[in-house]
C-alpha cells in the first residue's frame, strides 16, 4: 500500500514517514502542493495524509484534484492541519476529505485511521 505524505513543515513530514514505514507501507513525502501533484500523478497513493496550508498549491485544491481525477479518485485523503475551525473542517469534507485530523495528532490516531482506510479498500 502506497502511502503520500504532504506537510511543508520538515519534522512532521519526518516523523510521519518514520511512522508509515515502521507500520509496513511504501512512502512518498512532498514538501509543497506542487510535489504532491507530481508524486500523485507518478505513484497514484491509496492514501494522502495531507496538510492544507502549504505556501503554493494549498491542500484544498490537491483533495479537489484528487477527487476529480478518474484514475485516483479512489485515493483516501486524511487532512492534518493546524486549521481546526468548524469552517475550515467542513471546507475539508466539502472538498472531498475522507477524515480530518487536527494538530496536534497523536500517532496511534494516524495509524489508526490509515489501517482502517486501507482494510476497507482490500
Amino acid at each position: 500500500m502506497k502511502i503520500l505524505i504532504v506537510d511543508d513543515e520538515p519534522n512532521i513530514l519526518m516523523s510521519l514517514d518514520f511512522l508509515m514505514r515502521k507500520e509496513g507501507y511504501e512512502v512518498f513525502v512532498a514538501r509543497n502542493g506542487t510535489e504532491a501533484l507530481e508524486s500523485i500523478q507518478n505513484n497514484l497513493p491509496d492514501v494522502v495524509l495531507l496538510d492544507i496550508m502549504m505556501p503554493d498549491v494549498d491542500g484544498y485544491e490537491i483533495c479537489k484534484f484528487i477527487k476529480n481525477n478518474e484514475e485516483i479518485k479512489h485515493c483516501k485523503v486524511i487532512f492534518i492541519s493546524a486549521k481546526s475551525k468548524e469552517s475550515d473542517i467542513q471546507k475539508g469534507y466539502e472538498m472531498g476529505a475522507d477524515f480530518y485530523i487536527t494538530k496536534p495528532f497523536t500517532n496511534k490516531q494516524i495509524v489508526s485511521k490509515v489501517k482502517e482506510f486501507l482494510v476497507a479498500q482490500n
